[in-house]
């Protein structure tokens, strides 16, 4: 079995503030010498791990998806970073204001490109080129995983988007991303096919994964580099996270 890393009170100078950060290394890695492993950087990090001191009962459950994914060999060993949202999530997943919120993705950009993965990179054996490196995340986290797919694909080779709240700030990803980047690039996508909530606005977003998809392919993504799902009766909640990632991360990691 692998093993839970927490690290509270990490600091973020970007963000003038600290982060709690949870890092999975997966079985053997202590013994396994000279071998380095590719990242998962996961956003709300309180939700993502089957693990005593998570915030709830149902999470993501992502470590021991992906130690069932090993030992079928339906992908390799990867180290997870996940990082815990605060009080102030909506405006740190928001690359733009939105309805009087202030947008602070940037700040948290800074803090996880130049000072949470160096340090990564730096502490563990990690592949630190973008086509070993993902970020994921869900509803605004999702967002903000696009985003960082989009200002950083340098950085950021594999991006995964669950119920991604891509009309947020009257649809200003679509404005912002108008080109394909042209880097190695790996995007998944997914909501339920009728999933909806209201939050100071009303969120379709089995529609609007199927819109984003369309508008990535519309700018020359190909079919390797996309993938969408949507699932009939999908809800905006972990225990539906839970039940996809298996094949988001198949499709995203393998």
């Amino acid at each position: 079995m692998g093993h839970v890393h927490i690290l509270r009170d990490f600091t973020s100078r970007a963000e003038s503030g600290t982060r709690t950060v949870r890092i999975y290394t997966p079985d053997g890695y202590d013994a396994r010498g000279d071998h380095r492993y590719p990242v998962l950087y996961m956003h709300d990090g309180q939700n993502v791990f089957s693990h005593r001191e998570s915030a709830m009962i149902d999470t993501w459950c992502a470590n021991v998806t992906l130690e069932k994914l090993v030992s079928t060999g339906a992908v390799e060993p990867w180290l997870v970073v996940a990082v815990d949202s605060g009080p102030g999530r909506i405006s740190d997943c928001s690359p733009w204001a939105h309805r009087g919120r202030p947008g602070h993705a940037e700040r948290y950009a800074r803090f996880l490109v130049d000072e949470l993965k160096p340090w990564v990179d730096a502490t563990y054996a990690t592949r630190t080129e973008s086509r070993w490196t993902g970020v994921m995340g869900s509803s605004l986290g999702g967002l903000m995983s696009l985003y960082l797919g989009l200002s950083r694909p340098g950085t950021f080779g594999r991006v995964g988007a669950l119920s991604p709240t891509v009309m947020w700030a009257d649809d200003a990803l679509y404005r912002a991303w108008t080109a394909h980047t042209r880097h190695w690039t790996r995007i998944y996508l997914d909501a339920g096919l009728g999933e909806h909530i209201h939050v100071e606005q009303p969120l379709a977003y089995g529609e609007g994964a199927r819109a984003f998809h369309a508008h990535l392919k519309s700018l020359g993504y190909h079919p390797h580099e996309l993938f969408l799902v949507l699932e009939p009766g999908g809800q905006h909640h972990e225990r539906d996270w839970q039940r996809r990632l298996p094949l988001a991360f198949r499709w995203l990691l393998g």
